[in-house]
């Protein structure tokens, strides 16, 4: 009896010990939270599974399809029962069902729990390419998740937020300067002249540009001259974006003006003369190169011409001799001043504070990412102007309310750019304009001559908004 005793107690202590040590590494615990969960790529399979999570009572359907599907909003708006329910619909790329390339959810709000739950699944999925937003309620807290989430997706580039109106007008964070997106589309979010100047300000300033995005599509979206100007004014220093569409806006001549003259040389403003000659006395400097006479010295006096004009004070005062030999003698002493420091910073001890200047690999990435430090900037009349924007390939227009007379502006800048290349396409129909006019006809003329469009098919094919402007040239 005392051994049979002891065998018993011995095998109770080793299935304690079983239990206490738990599953195996090959064992895998079940999620206990959404947090818990791991994805697996899956959409059939993890989204019902942490849409339960939630205790969702009625959770959207997945439909897989392995074609291609429309993305033209009259076509969906014929077949309204196939996208009034609630559903995502998942493209494969294969029969894989790890091989999702795109997902769109169309015609219905997705609420909070929706998107968390996209959130979480959407970085495991490592083909996925496309995500599209479609009328779906989205919020400007969902847009600012979003653009977080992107940085987590390997290889999603695509994105389409379209029918989604945001107070706040959100829409710029996806145009950051650290955004991964190389195709966006907005069109038809009433996104307007405030919108578009926070868009414009995305896509490039004096100091930062957005590096990646290829495509933007800013159709539908009530965007008047003022907005034409703002998106303009940031496609002066962006050296990424081929596609811009503004079809179907309410831009006029004075809008159409800015955004031809950006195509073609432009002078720089007072701002911007200032940001370039610090780029050049940064560079100089890092390069322990002394600086260009020359140049500076003629960039300063577009400086001072450029500051004269843009003085808000009253008109001139009368200025005695003695006040401008003060006023000389004060700019000599501060001219010494600053060369004494620069001489003392030369030849300052290893002991001393020395401010620390970017290294030479620096400068030079610093000139290559700024345009303003451009080397075809040259001074004429007083001003220095700028080349245009020879990047962008593709310009839609159509169904604003442009005349003739903005016509001359792009043909001017069309132009300038014919020697260099530049613009290959440029959509103008539905204005207010006689297709027979003489500035529309040589624009067409024109274009036509600039047949070297292969470079772009590649790119015209992944973009909807454009394959539907296919050969609707000028």
């Amino acid at each position: 009896m005392p051994r049979k005793r002891s065998s018993r107690e011995k095998t109770n202590i080793e299935d304690e010990s079983v239990k206490n040590k738990g599953p195996t590494p090959e064992e895998a615990l079940p999620a206990q939270t959404i947090n818990d969960y791991r994805c697996s790529g899956n959409v059939q399979i993890d989204f019902p599974a942490l849409c339960a999570f939630l205790d969702m009572k009625n959770i959207p359907t997945v439909c897989i399809t392995e074609t291609e599907d429309t993305d033209d909003n009259q076509s969906q708006i014929k077949n309204k029962y196939l996208w009034c329910k609630p559903r995502l619909t998942v493209k494969l790329e294969t029969e894989d069902p790890h091989s999702a390339t795109k997902i769109k959810i169309s015609g219905w709000k997705v609420n909070e729990q929706i998107f968390q739950v996209l959130q979480i699944m959407l970085p495991s999925m490592s083909q996925l390419a496309s995500l599209q937003f479609w009328q779906t309620g989205l919020t400007d807290p969902m847009v600012i998740s979003l653009m977080n989430t992107l940085s987590l997706c390997s290889s999603l580039r695509s994105v389409t937020l379209e029918g989604n109106a945001l107070p706040e007008q959100s829409f710029h964070l996806l145009l950051s300067e650290t955004s991964v997106l190389t195709h966006l589309s907005l069109r038809n979010n009433q996104i307007g002249d405030e919108g578009a100047h926070l868009i414009g300000l995305a896509l490039s300033n004096t100091r930062s540009a957005n590096k990646n995005l290829l495509s933007l599509n800013l159709a539908f979206n009530s965007i008047g001259d003022a907005g034409a100007r703002h998106v303009a004014q940031g496609l002066r220093f962006n050296r990424t974006l081929v596609f811009l569409s503004l079809s179907n806006n309410q831009i006029g001549d004075s809008g159409a003006a800015h955004l031809a003259t950006v195509l073609g040389e432009f002078s720089l403003n007072h701002e911007e003369v200032k940001e370039r000659r610090k780029l050049l006395l940064q560079r100089t400097q890092t390069s322990r190169l002394g600086p260009d006479p020359e140049q500076l010295c003629g960039e300063q006096l577009v400086l001072g011409a450029l500051k004269r004009e843009n003085k808000t004070t009253p008109p001139k005062k009368v200025v005695s001799r003695k006040d401008e030999k003060s006023a000389d003698n004060k700019e000599k002493s501060n001219k010494k001043s600053t060369d004494s420091k620069v001489t003392q910073s030369k030849n300052q001890k290893p002991g001393g504070k020395e401010k620390q200047l970017p290294t030479q690999e620096q400068a030079e990435l610093v000139g290559i990412v700024n345009p303003l430090l451009d080397p075809s900037v040259h001074c004429r009349d007083g001003q220095l102007f700028f080349p245009g924007n020879k990047t962008l390939a593709s310009l839609n227009l159509a169904g604003n309310r442009i005349t003739e007379k903005s016509l001359l502006f792009f043909l001017r800048s069309l132009e300038i750019q014919d020697a260099e290349g530049g613009l290959l396409r440029l959509c103008l129909q539905r204005n207010h304009f006689s297709s027979e006019c003489d500035s529309y006809m040589k624009i067409k003329e024109l274009m036509a001559s600039r047949n070297n469009l292969e470079p772009l098919r590649s790119l015209i094919k992944n973009d909807p908004e454009t394959r539907e402007q296919e050969g609707q040239v000028a």
